[in-house]
């Protein structure tokens, strides 16, 4: 499937300088703390069935005391405490060898706008009788709004085969890895910023079809100067925790990719100045130094996302179930449905609903914590170690 669209970066920037939030914590985490709930010496692969991690990432400020992370963790404990009480469920504490809240000094120094945070783990493990569907109904239920408002904190609850390690990461490029979105700073200068925009939050809701919204915010561009360009490039904004969560995974061995509705000319200076490894992007048409408004195709819509994230996958021979795929609008759903890991970054509500985990009180640094590395070293819970298991 080779297309205009698609262009590799043979050796890209990356930048190793980057300092890191937390590693990524080993998958073994999670496979100790099921095998010793369920008295085994070991769980070398863990299935659908073996019930659900638990990722409560709560926004810290920097002058917090350590007594307020233990008593935070207090309350939320009790919290999953009596709903597991209610529904006959058991859980365990899980505790990896990280310190949840980070040294002040490190994000006050840290360019990347990093979000100070606290962060505990649980294994929720089900009753033997509780079907599937009981189970996320009861999943549902479980809130935290009585002792946090709902923006201070990130409940990622998941099925424990999803805390398998990962390969290939794809990240759509709008409102993700930048904040803005290009073809509505493409339309101010133009004049037509509020027209456009106007269009695009409709498309991102799945209000609209990506396609023709495309066509018509593309045909409005007619005439813009290309002197522009290289302006709006200098104007675009990272994502705070973008560099930090890019550095991470290729330190774990990661492929990353950029797949995006917008255009190769700024997808290509995104992925240079995150050391993404290839983008996948829409030709912007040009002819005499001007923009003609018509639309190259094929349009990277949501359909043509999916496709480039199957045939990707099957280019490196890594199955789709070691895939994770980050995004914020309704033209991603399609990508996040094929990978195994979909995950909404402070998206339209179509988006949280139907993505596996949303990522809201963070910057994109709040991915991390949802990920997990190939543990090649001794395991965080050793056989001495043993949780308890409560309810």
């Amino acid at each position: 499937m080779t297309t205009s669209s698609q262009s590799i970066i043979p050796n890209p920037a990356i930048k190793n300088d980057f300092l890191q939030p937390t590693s990524l914590v080993p998958a073994r985490l999670w496979q100790n703390a099921w095998a010793q709930s369920q008295q085994s010496q070991s769980i070398e692969k863990l299935e659908r069935q073996s019930g659900y991690a638990l990722i409560f990432v709560i926004h810290a400020n920097d002058a917090d005391e350590d007594w307020l992370e233990m008593t935070l963790k207090t309350e939320v404990s009790s919290v999953i405490s009596d709903w597991a009480k209610r529904h006959g469920w058991h859980y365990a504490d899980v505790e990896g060898e990280e310190h949840s809240k980070r040294d002040a000094d490190f994000f006050n120094n840290h360019d990347d706008n990093l979000t100070p945070v606290y962060v505990f783990r649980y294994l929720l493990i089900e009753p033997d009788t509780c079907k599937e569907t009981t189970a996320q109904d009861q999943l549902t239920n479980l809130t935290f709004n009585d002792i946090l408002a709902p923006e201070q904190y990130d409940c990622h609850i998941l099925p424990l085969s999803k805390m398998q390690p990962h390969k290939l990461a794809f990240f759509d490029m709008d409102s993700t890895l930048i904040e803005q979105e290009v073809i509505v700073e493409l339309a101010k200068f133009a004049g037509i910023g509020e027209q456009v925009s106007e269009i695009t939050e409709s498309a991102m809701r799945g209000e609209i079809d990506f396609s023709e919204s495309f066509r018509r915010r593309v045909a409005l561009l007619k005439g813009l100067s290309t002197d522009v360009l290289d302006k709006i490039c200098g104007q675009l904004t990272l994502s705070a925790g973008a560099k930090t969560l890019l550095s991470t995974l290729k330190a774990n061995g990661y492929h990353t990719v950029l797949v995006s509705g917008g255009f190769t000319y700024f997808a290509r200076h995104v992925a240079e100045e995150l050391g993404i490894d290839e983008y996948h992007a829409n030709e912007l048409d040009i002819a005499d130094g001007q923009v003609t408004g018509k639309v190259v195709m094929p349009i990277v819509d949501g359909n043509r996302k999916a496709q480039i994230v199957k045939h990707r996958a099957n280019e490196f021979r890594i199955p789709l179930d070691e895939v994770v795929c980050v995004g914020d609008g309704a033209n991603d759903l399609e990508m996040m449905d094929v990978a195994d890991l979909g995950i909404a970054y402070r998206a339209k509500p179509v988006v949280q609903e139907q993505a596996d985990t949303a990522v809201n009180v963070t910057g994109l640094d709040g991915v991390a914590y949802v990920l997990v590395n190939l543990d090649t070293h001794k395991p965080f819970i050793s056989k001495q170690t043993v949780i308890k298991i409560h309810g």
